[in-house]
């Protein structure tokens, strides 16, 4: 081949890879943009709503926050059993005023229904820690607490949600492939009415083999948003009486800071039916003289609650304001409700499912220096009866392992208090 005719040929060589190359760049762009809007396509369309239902829809922001809670891989607790994955959704849109009352509550997938009411009632900051017990459970939470977020405005507003798992499991943002399962969820209610429904006939504390739930963590996680505030750990099968937040807030702005350290009691009861959930004292009042309410733990164990002095609370007449009723000395196996400032010593993490896990923390108050006050017109009213058969059958094994735990944990306040001559 003659050298002009050689030239060319590489030049028209030249040109063709350069097309080819062209062409590959032109396809991955165009596939890069493709795979971009099926992500973007993935997110939007996960809860898609109805026509002109938007405003439910997640908002990019939403949907960042969420991924980098999960791309954090969350952390891990002091025993490295378990990872907590902090503010899955975000600070709430209505940032609670400084110093504010933070409701703080713990559960697991059975009970995340029950947060439904707990907010409608409670109208303010909560924190909530949700229990994952297994990557089935883990994929499922994150799941709930995207729709949740999505679809739930008081949610949104008012909620901070953290997730704790096992420190093997790792939690993953939804896929498309989830979507089917949540194609019907147009609104806050039918989330919650799925999660009502995924969590009927279960008991607490039955999570499987192998799986504890870690009460004390949740409770020290959920109170860990709180920082700088006042607090109120709950169950969240409980509902505290109307108003209770405010009527605090304005109590609190006329105490001062000067004295010993204290908390202030919430007196506790139980109702046998929830179609009427009193609101107001005068109501808890009728509905205890016929019956339908009773002091918490009656049944099951009247110490745990003696001290709070029922006769003597059920006998103040009710008032227009939230003021110290009287103030009780601690004494063994109290484990009072209480509302703190957050500074109060954390729960032991080392009491898990039944048994202790509050009365270690009430314990340690006591042998602290703290004082118990108990409100005149504050309540909480736990959703029905405590029976026996209501628990678990591993209930009375877990307690008696709690028992010998308790009884170390005792010794060690010696040691961590040395000054104190409390004791419980």
């Amino acid at each position: 081949m003659q050298g002009p005719a050689r030239c060319s040929f590489f030049k028209a060589l030249l040109w063709a890879l350069a097309l080819v190359a062209l062409l590959q760049l032109l396809y991955l762009s165009l596939l890069s943009g493709l795979h971009g809007r099926q992500q973007r396509s993935r997110y939007s369309e996960l809860f898609g709503g109805r026509r002109g239902e938007a405003p439910g829809r997640p908002s990019e922001q939403q949907k960042e926050q969420l991924k980098r809670a999960l791309a954090s891989g969350g952390r891990l607790d002091a025993s490295g059993q378990y990872r907590i994955y902090a503010d899955m959704l975000g600070p709430p849109e209505r940032a609670g005023r400084a110093p504010d009352l933070v409701l703080a509550t713990h559960t697991s997938l059975s009970n995340l229904h029950q947060l439904q009411e707990l907010v409608g009632r409670w109208q303010g900051p909560v924190s909530v820690a949700l229990f994952a017990p297994g990557p089935a459970e883990v994929r499922l939470a994150t799941l709930m607490l995207y729709a949740l977020g999505a679809l739930c405005g008081p949610v949104r507003q008012l909620v901070s949600a953290h997730l704790v798992c096992h420190s093997g499991d790792l939690a993953a943002f939804p896929e498309l492939e989830d979507r089917a399962e949540f194609a019907r969820l147009k609104a806050c209610g039918d989330v919650f009415a799925k999660l009502a429904r995924a969590g009927a006939g279960r008991r607490n504390y039955a999570l499987g083999a192998n799986a504890s739930y870690p009460n004390n963590l949740l409770r020290n996680v959920a109170r860990g948003a709180a920082t700088g505030h006042y607090t109120l750990v709950l169950d969240v099968d409980m509902l505290p009486s109307e108003g209770l937040r405010e009527a605090f807030l304005a109590l609190a702005a006329t105490l001062g800071a000067e004295g010993p350290p204290g908390v202030f009691v919430v007196p506790a009861f139980e109702i046998r039916h929830t179609r009427r959930l009193p609101g107001a004292k005068a109501e808890l009042l009728q509905l205890y003289q016929v019956g339908e309410i009773r002091p918490f733990y009656e049944e099951l164990c009247p110490r745990c609650q003696a001290p709070t002095n029922y006769s003597r609370w059920l006998n103040l007449p009710p008032g227009s304001s939230l003021n110290i009723a009287y103030t009780v000395e601690w004494r063994d196996p109290w484990e009072p409700f209480y509302i703190s400032a957050n500074s109060v010593p954390p729960y032991d993490e080392r009491f898990k499912q039944y048994g202790f896990n509050r009365i270690s923390q009430a314990c340690e108050l006591n042998v602290a220096g703290y004082s118990f006050s108990v409100l005149n017109n504050a309540f909480l009213v736990h959703k029905g009866f405590k029976v026996p058969s209501e628990f678990h059958a591993q209930k009375d094994a877990e307690n008696q392992r709690n028992k010998v735990l308790f009884r170390q944990f005792k010794q060690e306040l010696k040691l961590k208090y040395p000054g104190s001559t409390r004791r419980c």
